[in-house]
């Protein structure tokens, strides 16, 4: 995906295409980081220390060191070429902002539920969230603590997802592997939205 700077000239009277991705999952799996890492404008982030009032609410198993925590959105851009600019939305991870998903979701194209394959279980409710409501996904299970201790097709099977949702096997603090998780969702977006018209 070669994105264009924010500074790229349209031609008179072109007005691009805005798209709506989310970028899901579980408390602590990387969606802050996602966001920031490929994002080409500073990205809005609602990170805040976590203090004494998370403790027994937020769950930090796996994750002891995490010390923040996002308490609304993220929210950042990538032009993909001067007719189209994707809105890169990152949700927030604990049980108690889940009200907020819904709001978030209106008008989405698709979403990247991102796991970390030493706690599989913190994506079932995003991948739930987007099943039910018959929104694209593809999964990135993201390796940023340094090891692939699995292949995509067992993350398949553990998660019980169809054969035609994308995973991709990702570290989301580099830019082009973030990279290579949307492109597997906006393929996965038109095949499809063909496959559906195919059948009309």
């Amino acid at each position: 995906m070669v994105s264009a700077s924010s500074e790229t000239a349209l031609r008179p009277g072109t007005v691009p295409i805005a798209v709506k991705i989310l970028i899901a999952g579980g408390f602590g799996v990387g969606k802050t980081t996602m966001v920031a890492s490929v994002s080409e404008i500073p990205p809005l982030q609602t990170e805040e220390v976590m203090t004494q009032a998370s403790v027994g609410v937020d769950d930090l198993a796996g994750i002891e060191g995490k010390s923040t925590t996002t308490v609304a959105m993220d929210f950042g851009r990538i032009t993909i070429n001067p007719e189209l600019v994707l809105y890169l939305f990152g949700t927030p991870g604990q049980n108690r902002f889940w009200f907020m998903w819904d709001d978030l979701a209106n008008g989405a194209l698709g979403a990247v539920v991102l796991v970390d394959p030493r706690r599989l279980e913190t994506s079932f409710a995003s991948i739930d969230f987007f099943e039910r409501r018959g929104i694209a996904f593809a999964v990135g299970v993201n390796c940023f603590h340094g090891k692939r201790e699995c292949e995509p097709e067992e993350v398949r099977e553990a998660l019980d997802v169809e054969p035609s949702v994308p995973i991709v096997m990702c570290d989301v603090r580099a830019r082009s592997s973030s990279k290579e998780v949307l492109l597997a969702l906006l393929e996965h977006i038109r095949n499809t939205a063909e496959m559906r018209a195919a059948v009309l």
